[in-house]
């Protein structure tokens, strides 16, 4: 599926930024959206607890809610919050990042804070995030971070392409309330003992899919998350030379094409194998 295709699915064009919240405002924004997340459940609210409760109950309700419409002025709430945290959490332009002289460079940190045209996600199957409440995958973390338009754009796009994601293809949806203008979703290989060669070609397709896919959509940066390395089990070293090879051969194929390239990683561990790789480029 094409960009222009799925601009046909979803809205792709630049999703406006609402105001940002004082304490007590966000206060209040939480305490309706968690109203309306729990009448969904068939529950009151009907027990006292901190700003801090309420707020991981929003995320993990919210994480375990199917694809559905959500009232116009409830997303408004929700808007203003996450775009507060977000503002809140700090961004990172991307003119912050050093980059080699083929435009590739690395950021260790949370990559819901990197203002970049797009970042990627390692998405599931289904394309719809992480059902499970409050968890920590990179999945989990986009989505509670941009809100619930996330998760109806990209059952939209699975039902007009009347299957679930295959492995190693990107789709991109806005970012909504994240720093990015887009998601890039892909599916990485699940590893099971040791990396096939279907493995590895998988995950270099994964790369090479949401490259052509910025190609095509015009966008000037990337950051790119650790693809299959967490859950999905594929060898952390292995799978940075993947990908980094991926991208060095794509971009020297095309030297007209500026597009920025940022690697993201999180633990210590991959951002060592991250540095070591691009010392040596």
């Amino acid at each position: 599926m094409t960009f222009s295709e799925i601009s046909k699915i979803v809205d792709l064009s630049p999703y406006p930024r609402p105001k940002v919240l004082n304490a007590e405002q966000k206060a209040e924004s939480c305490e309706k959206l968690l109203r309306f997340l729990l009448r969904e459940r068939g529950m009151i609210a009907a027990f006292s607890a901190t700003y801090e409760k309420k707020r991981s109950l929003v995320r993990g309700y919210m994480n375990e809610r199917a694809a559905l419409p959500v009232p116009a002025d409830l997303l408004a709430l929700q808007d203003e919050l996450f775009w507060t945290e977000s503002v809140e959490r700090g961004m990172v332009e991307v003119d912050s990042i050093a980059f080699n002289e083929q435009g590739i460079g690395h950021y260790q940190g949370d990559i819901v804070r990197v203002a970049a045209d797009a970042i990627v996600n390692a998405a599931n199957s289904s394309l719809l995030g992480c059902f499970r409440a409050g968890h920590v995958c990179i999945d989990n973390v986009i989505h509670s971070a941009a809100g619930m338009q996330l998760r109806d754009d990209c059952a939209k796009i699975i039902a007009a392409q009347q299957s679930e994601e295959h492995c190693g293809d990107a789709k991109i949806t806005r970012a909504y309330n994240l720093p990015a203008k887009y998601v890039l979703h892909t599916v990485g290989p699940l590893v099971l003992r040791e990396a096939t060669q279907a493995d590895r070609a998988a995950l270099r397709s994964c790369y090479l899919s949401c490259l052509d896919l910025c190609e095509e959509a015009g966008i000037q940066s990337v950051a790119f998350c650790c693809v299959s390395t967490g859950v999905f089990n594929f060898p952390r070293e292995e799978a940075a030379e993947i990908a980094t090879g991926a991208v060095l051969n794509w971009k020297l194929r095309r030297p007209e094409n500026k597009l920025k390239v940022i690697f993201n990683t999180y633990l210590d561990a991959d951002a060592k194998i991250y540095d070591d790789i691009l010392r040596m480029m």
